[in-house]
């Protein structure tokens, strides 16, 4: 996820970087009254005795009346299911696609960026625990209300060519994300979930028709891993979701692995990460492995050594994988994407400064070799 500090930090930065953004938003929120939202959730089932089953991530909560399911984003009240945080946004920014990471989608564009509260996990290293692991009641205080319309006129206004909802998990947040990727993409505004795929079949085929890319979190690869570091099961439901996201939504796909030292840089998991990639995604496919630094839980651990992320990298290329970059080690030259056929620099990037002069649509403008990207005439820079 990219990473955000708490809703008053967010927006002094935005205040002190894109102020008419802030102010824009501000003035068109005067008009829908700032009441708190209490939304029918569109994915659960009535079960007796007033109880429901959600069915909205895999966890698929069995909630009581007036209980909230794992997020705590969803509430039962008196046998029917409703979402908590629709329209609530906790973070919002103006940011280049290539922060989310997505390096082979738009490059070189602005992306509207939105979060609210909640998260179907509990990592140990979560760094947006304060708004990822809240309280229900902390929704008034934390979160501002940005209605659909209000979001895509915004980003529209700041020249942006697309809206992403990430800092927190986008999947909780359905049916404010539906609406607004529908409204998005009216107006030829691209849409992105930054997400940890834990989505249910159902609610990836509900926002699926209006999701152009999937910039999903492959954390590890083993029961083990998934159990201790972000307290879930059923871990292996991420990948056919994220299949699906590709074969049958024609999502832009790209995937992204934290590499924690002791926690899952062994062998059988890296090198699991990367077959699966290449035999399921493609060998196309964009792999980021990214530095770890100490936070929340996990202050204890030093950041993964250089070395071991060379060594990620290398079983990435040796699995088959064309594209595998190496994230938060500013500088290192596997930020650039190279063509695999004749060697040449096709995009070069320096933090998220992108400069594009070897592309042809999505080809290598050198030697014709397809790159799997996703662009828009004149937007690259």
């Amino acid at each position: 996820m990219d990473e955000v500090t708490k809703k008053p930090a967010v927006i002094r930065q935005f205040r002190a970087s894109r102020y008419d953004v802030l102010q824009d938003v501000i003035i068109m929120l005067a008009s829908f009254g700032g009441r708190t939202l209490k939304v029918a959730a569109r994915l659960y089932e009535k079960l007796p005795e007033f109880r429901v089953e959600c069915h909205t991530c895999q966890w698929r909560c069995r909630i009581s009346p007036g209980k909230l399911g794992v997020c705590r984003m969803y509430e039962n009240d008196n046998g029917s299911l409703f979402n908590l945080n629709y329209a609530e946004v906790s973070s919002m920014a103006v940011d280049p696609i290539e922060k989310k990471p997505l390096f082979h989608f738009h490059p070189g564009t602005q992306v509207f960026s939105l979060g609210s509260l909640g998260c179907n996990f509990h990592c140990l290293h979560c760094q947006n625990w304060t708004i990822s692991m809240p309280d229900s009641n902390d929704i008034a205080a934390a979160c501002q209300q940005l209605p659909p319309e209000v979001a895509v006129a915004t980003a529209l206004k700041q020249k942006c060519a697309g809206i992403a909802w990430t800092y927190n998990e986008p999947a909780i947040w359905l049916e404010y994300t539906i609406d607004s990727a529908r409204l998005a993409k009216e107006q030829k505004l691209y849409t992105v979930y930054v997400t940890n795929g834990y989505s249910t079949e159902e609610a990836l085929d509900a926002i699926g028709p209006y999701l152009d890319a999937w910039r999903v979190d492959v954390k590890g690869f083993s029961d083990h891993f998934y159990q201790n570091l972000a307290k879930v099961k059923n871990w292996r439901t991420i990948l056919t979701t994220t299949k699906r996201a590709k074969e049958k939504w024609g999502m832009h796909v790209e995937v992204v692995t934290n590499v924690i030292p002791g926690w899952n840089d062994d062998d059988e998991q890296i090198v699991g990460i990367a077959r699966w990639i290449k035999e399921t995604l493609g060998e196309l496919t964009p792999w980021h492995i990214t530095r770890f630094y100490p936070g929340y839980q996990l202050n204890h651990i030093e950041p993964t050594p250089i070395a071991t992320l060379e060594k990620v990298y290398r079983t990435g290329k040796d699995a088959g994988l064309k594209f595998v970059y190496m994230g938060n080690v500013p500088g290192n030259a596997h930020e650039n994407t190279v063509c695999y056929t004749c060697g040449q620099t096709v995009i070069r990037r320096l933090g998220y400064h992108t400069e594009a002069t070897g592309l042809a649509g999505s080809r290598c403008r050198f030697c014709g070799a397809e790159l799997n990207f996703r662009v828009a005439e004149g937007v690259l820079r």
